[in-house]
């Protein structure tokens, strides 16, 4: 399974990351899942598969790259994906370091892996540029608002870093203290915001590292055996009987 995993990330790592497209087109092939987009052009889309376990988690990534609003779906240099030691890198035909737009395509290779695991998968975009699908999907999209949140909570994959989660402000003391116990993840601050802070309106959300060091920039990196570790963690969560967590307000 390990290298398995290994070659997906390396998968979605070498998809162009000037475009979301891509990415959408292969979850579009699962079965049963829910595509919608408001305008090709625009970023008002996402991908929603419906989980068929009772108790299940919302699981959240986003499919664009900070890059995409700089070279605005025009191709740049096309990017290689290389490892070094135990990081992936990307590197241009010369051979120089370019970005590899992990966050968040590290996120969304999670995903891909737990597709099959009965828990939903909701792939966003425009998260980069202010969550613009979330936001749609909140504003534009009631029945599937409704159902996220009756979820027992979510669960994003989107933070750099090998053993970080953030809640921002839509965890609770309850639900913090029930994600370090399994996790031993640790928050180190509440600051920023991403998809769950527009997503989460009546359940708590948590964002998991998923192990990219100097994302947005072009010596972007990831760290394999922390991308490993944080989805052996969400394996192990996800098979095990899950309560629910509400905000409160």
């Amino acid at each position: 399974m390990k290298n398995q995993d290994i070659e997906l990330l390396k998968q979605f790592l070498e998809y162009p990351i000037w475009t979301s497209k891509p990415v959408f087109e292969k979850f579009k092939t699962i079965k049963d899942s829910i595509f919608r987009e408001a305008d090709e052009q625009g970023k008002e889309r996402f991908l929603f598969l419906n989980g068929k376990k009772e108790n299940k988690v919302v699981l959240i990534a986003h499919a664009d790259t900070v890059f995409d609003m700089f070279y605005n779906g025009n191709s740049p240099r096309k990017h290689f994906v290389e490892i070094e030691n135990d990081y992936f890198v990307g590197k241009d035909e010369a051979g120089k370091r370019i970005a590899l737009g992990a966050d968040d395509r590290a996120g969304c290779a999670i995903l891909w892996a737990l597709k099959d695991s009965g828990h939903s998968i909701l792939l966003t975009d425009g998260e980069e540029h202010g969550r613009i699908g979330s936001s749609w999907l909140m504003e534009q999209n009631p029945d599937i608002a409704n159902i996220i949140n009756q979820h027992q909570f979510m669960i994003q994959f989107d933070r750099r870093n090998g053993t970080d989660y953030k809640c921002y402000d839509v965890g609770t003391d309850e639900f913090r203290a029930f994600i370090e116990k399994r996790t031993k993840y640790s928050e180190p601050n509440r600051s920023s915001f991403t998809d769950i802070c527009t997503l989460c309106e009546d359940i708590c959300g948590a964002n998991f590292s998923v192990g990219y060091y100097n994302e947005h920039h072009h010596d972007e990196s990831i760290k394999i055996s922390e991308w490993l570790h944080t989805l052996n963690i969400a394996r192990d969560l996800l098979a095990s009987e899950l309560p629910k967590f509400e905000r409160g307000h």
